[in-house]
């Protein structure tokens, strides 16, 4: 299974960088829908992202309707939103060979009501309290990938490190 993590017009380029950073240590792909809050070549993203830049796959898109462009008709979409109705953890995962599309919105005003109109059951939550507006916009991709790589066994991960 391929992950994709998409961010919608993302705004910070500390929480991009750390983004590509788990985007680069577990394989997923990262592809930012324009207009960026930040450039590409921003010391803060860099520095967030560490060294870890060589291991990125990394795509800019102009617009929403050039990223839909590059997916294939069987791919498998979620939307993460606070306005989402189901948890992350019921998210469908695609057949081995298939596509995980994982969208999250900037992280001021989150996923616009256009693009989650599209499918409202593709419409995911992390839950936390009433009390909380939402999570900070890394940790909430980190929480959702790596809860969709223990579902599926952590394919091609290093479970445990040598010689330490």
């Amino acid at each position: 299974m391929e992950i994709n993590v998409v961010l919608y017009e993302p705004e910070i380029p500390p929480n991009t960088g750390s983004i590509a950073r788990t985007c680069a240590a577990v394989g997923a792909g990262l592809h930012l829908v324009e207009p960026l809050g930040f450039s590409i070549d921003d010391k803060h993203l860099k520095r967030a992202g560490l060294d870890y830049w060589s291991l990125l796959d990394v795509s800019v898109h102009r617009d929403w309707a050039s990223l839909v462009a590059r997916a294939r008709p069987a791919d498998h979409w979620a939307m993460l939103t606070t306005k989402g109705t189901s948890p992350y953890t019921d998210i469908a995962l695609p057949q081995q060979a298939g596509t995980l599309w994982l969208v999250f919105g900037p992280e001021s005003r989150g996923l616009p009501d256009h693009l989650l109109a599209r499918n409202p059951a593709r419409n995911y939550r992390i839950p936390i309290r009433s009390e909380a507006r939402s999570l900070n916009l890394s940790n909430a991709v980190s929480i959702v990938v790596f809860d969709i790589l223990r579902r599926v066994g952590f394919p091609d991960l290093q479970q445990t490190r040598s010689g330490r």
